[in-house]
């Protein structure tokens, strides 16, 4: 039934400074060295337009996060640092988009395991270097699934990749960002118009409805409770479409407690349908036949990964989308515009309660 409904909704919807990487274990990363200015009064300006910005950006390896990564390592003005679960898989994938090794590094990073999560930090302040975007892009999508799998520490997994695992890294590099002395630092987490109840795909069943969170206060797992955040039984392409909800309203919850004070620019984005993405590997193989071509033809929304790309990359770097606490879309003529939330995504009250449980369960509170 679930083949039918997703089905259904596919046809209604950043060289680094000086890269210290002999201090790593483990860790691989293209680079190539420059000298860095003298840091005093006088050269602190030059330094904002004279360095490159740094972006981590996570899932870099396919679908939309290499198509960002590879615009943003070919304009000059960014370092891309590819945060993935696979070196291999990112290595050949930047090699194969053509992408200039002085323009990019790897970096192992696993969302499944907050372990892993917080040595990627870990590493990352060992290389001493600035960060100025975070890219919070890596998802998982089981849309057939009839029974939840779990990350390392046992949560379900599409919840615990795409919501807790983004969430612990984005609160610890924030620390990061603050220090960051580039023009512009952005917090950005890649949302879904299937996380949107105000929208005809985001109405298709099952529909994101993150409920009284009862599941979430009891770990995301059947053992003390309920494997899916609202409580009840267990549907794959639910729980990605909650994980999507709680991405667009953890974006606003960052942005109503840090943006004044810090200055980051917050935001979200849906960047159009990539009928041929990655993401829906795990998904029947009618559904990824015929979904690509009814997009391009009959309903005409269809974007490239290439072209989505470049919608993340202009979040990312573009000197007017700097607003915080925006959700972008774009129009049939690819020009950007700031999109509404449904209720649910943009309720001031349980993005307060989601961050709470979320920081408890990530032993942050």
């Amino acid at each position: 039934m679930h083949d039918l409904q997703s089905l259904i909704v596919g046809l209604l919807c950043y060289p680094l400074l000086s890269l210290r990487l002999n201090v790593l274990t483990g860790i691989r990363a293209q680079s190539t060295a420059t000298t860095s200015p003298a840091i005093n009064k006088s050269t602190q300006e030059a330094k904002k337009t004279l360095r490159k910005g740094n972006v981590v950006i996570t899932g870099a390896s396919s679908g939309l996060g290499l198509a960002t990564a590879k615009v943003l390592a070919e304009n000059g003005k960014w370092h891309v640092i590819m945060a993935c679960r696979d070196f291999l898989k990112a290595e050949k994938a930047a090699k194969s988009a053509g992408m200039a090794k002085e323009n990019y590094s790897i970096m192992h990073l696993d969302l499944a395991s907050l372990d892993s999560v917080r040595q990627f930090v870990k590493n990352f302040r060992q290389l001493g270097v600035p960060l100025d975007t975070l890219v919070c892009n890596a998802a998982v999508y089981f849309p057939t699934a009839s029974e939840p799998t779990y990350t390392a520490d046992g949560f379900e997994m599409s919840v615990g990749v795409n919501h807790l695992g983004h969430f612990l890294l984005a609160r610890e590099l924030l620390e990061d960002m603050k220090q960051s002395d580039y023009p512009s630092q952005r917090l950005i987490i890649v949302g879904s118009i299937t996380g949107n109840t105000n929208t005809l795909a985001g109405n298709i069943p099952p529909k994101a409805n993150l409920g009284d969170l009862r599941g979430l206060a009891g770990g995301l797992n059947e053992t003390t409770g309920s494997s899916m955040i609202d409580g009840g039984k267990f549907d794959g392409a639910k729980a990605y479409k909650d994980s999507k909800v709680c991405n667009m309203l953890m974006m606003q919850e960052f942005h109503r407690r840090y943006h004044e004070e810090t200055g980051i620019t917050f935001s979200s984005l849906y960047p159009g349908c990539i009928a041929t993405t990655g993401l829906f590997r795990e998904h029947i193989g009618l559904f990824r036949t015929l979904f690509p071509p009814f997009q391009k033809y009959i309903t005409k929304g269809y974007v490239s990964e290439e072209e989505a790309g470049n919608r993340l990359a202009q979040v990312v770097s573009d000197p007017s989308l700097t607003k915080s606490g925006v959700y972008w879309s774009w129009n049939k003529n690819s020009a950007s515009f700031e999109n509404e939330l449904s209720q649910e995504a943009s309720d001031a009250e349980k993005a307060k309660k989601v961050w709470d449980m979320t920081e408890k369960l990530l032993g942050l509170a």
